[in-house]
Parts: C-alpha cells; sequence; structure tokens
C-alpha cells in the first residue's frame, strides 16, 4: 500500500495491526551521460512499488539528497547534511506521533548514509539525554548493497559496475522508465577512479560524471533482472524488522 493513494482511515487502520513503515530515500543528481538526473530516487522508489504490492506501506520518496559534489553538473539539486538530517528527523517525528515505530529507510544514494545514520543517533539522542526511551526503531537498507544485486552485478559488470552511474542503476532505471534509455560515446571506456571532495574538485577529476564504471554495459533486461532481486533482497530486511 502506498501512503500516497490512501485515506487517512486506511492507515488507521493499518496501525492497528502494523507499525511499520518504509521511507525510500534517494537524490537528484548527474548520472553520467547516459544516466537520468532522478536515478537514486528512482531506483529505490521503483522496488518499492514492488513491495507495496506485497502489503508493505510505502511512505512518498524523499527525492532530494547530500549530493553537493555533483552540484557543477546542470539539474543537480543538494540539500546540506544539517538539512537532510531535519527532514528525516521531522518525517520520523511526524509519523511517531500517530503510532508508527518502526522505520526502514530504503536508500538509493551512497552519499545520504552517512547524513541518514547521523539522523538516526540524533533522533536516539534526544530520549537518552532526557532520560527516557524513544521506543522506534530505525534502520538503513542500501539497494545497491544486498547479497542478491552484487551477485548480479559481479556476474554481469565485475570492476565495470565501479562506483557513480553504474551499469546497474542505469538498468534498474530503464526497467522502471524503458522509454528514457540514452546512448553515447563514453571517453574513456571506463571511467577514472578518485576521491569526492567538492563540486568543482569532482567536475574536474570526472569530466563526464562517472567514476569508474562503464553504464553503456547497461540494458532494460539485466534491469529486469536487478529489480526481482532488489525485491526479493528487499522484502527480505523488512520481514527481519517485522520480527524485531
Amino acid at each position: 500500500m502506498k501512503l500516497q493513494l490512501a485515506t487517512w482511515p486506511d492507515i488507521r487502520d493499518y496501525l492497528e495491526t502494523c507499525d511499520a513503515i518504509l521511507i525510500p530515500i534517494g537524490s537528484t543528481e548527474q548520472h553520467g551521460p547516459t544516466g537520468l538526473v532522478g536515478t537514486d530516487a528512482i531506483c529505490p522508489e521503483h522496488i518499492a512499488g514492488g513491495m507495496a504490492e506485497q502489503g508493505v506501506l510505502v511512505a512518498p520518496t524523499l527525492s532530494i539528497g547530500m549530493a553537493q559534489h555533483h552540484l557543477a553538473f546542470p539539474g543537480s539539486i543538494t540539500l546540506r547534511p544539517t538539512t537532510l538530517m531535519a527532514v528525516i528527523r521531522d518525517v520520523v517525528t511526524s509519523l511517531a506521533s500517530q503510532g508508527f515505530r518502526r522505520f526502514l529507510f530504503f536508500n538509493g544514494h551512497g552519499g545520504n548514509i552517512a547524513t541518514v545514520q547521523a539522523a538516526f543517533a540524533d533522533i536516539y539522542a534526544d530520549a537518552s539525554l532526557a532520560g527516557g526511551e524513544s521506543g522506534l526503531v530505525l534502520e538503513l537498507f542500501n539497494w545497491f548493497m544486498g547479497p542478491r544485486m552484487g551477485e548480479i552485478s559481479k556476474e554481469l559488470f565485475g570492476d565495470a559496475e565501479g562506483w557513480h552511474a553504474t551499469p546497474s542503476e542505469i538498468s534498474l532505471t530503464w526497467d522502471a522508465y524503458p522509454n528514457a534509455q540514452r546512448q553515447a560515446t563514453l571517453e574513456p571506456k571506463r571511467a577514472p577512479k578518485g576521491p569526492i571532495r567538492d563540486a568543482h574538485d569532482y567536475r574536474q577529476r570526472f569530466a563526464d560524471g562517472r567514476i569508474g564504471s562503464e553504464p553503456d554495459l547497461a540494458s532494460a533486461e539485466t534491469g529486469a533482472r536487478l529489480y526481482q532481486a532488489g525485491l526479493e533482497d528487499a522484502m527480505e530486511v523488512w520481514r527481519k524488522l517485522l520480527e524485531n
């Protein structure tokens, strides 16, 4: 069930039997010459759609994340880490006030990981410093780190997967939006690797936006395999959350 397509009585009835909710979170940033700007939000949202069909309550996707290092590429949007932490706090606090207690943030952007975990620590610290307990379970799962996903990526792409604008994530977006496929001449074929700092430094190191990847290996057919693997990975994590 998708929160946005439910009524408030639907959610009231849901809370009578379950206090858990899935929150997709991603980013709006460049993904090389062939990747969609919304890739990091599209990927978890696509998989979450399949989870909703299996009875998981799915919140609206938080589609803007911590992506300051991509700002030298047109179309990229970022939140400061402190802003994203505040957004996460407000989302959790809003839902907790209504009876939700277990939260699974389903992430599509590596740059969000540290900030999301810091937001969780901040929420827990409020209760600890007040001498009480939050009563909340806050979990983070990155779709691209799922074991089934990793097996397919290793099988098909090996080192060509890289770290950004990867063939896996681009394949998954093409499964979600087949008409959005793009082709381009990539030079060099394998993008360089290196550290990530500010936006200017990033653009100087990675001229077309990719990091260590060969996204021309992407395909919609592979995306269909990755979708199924990602769905199985995510449902496994969701079931463990419900057992907590």
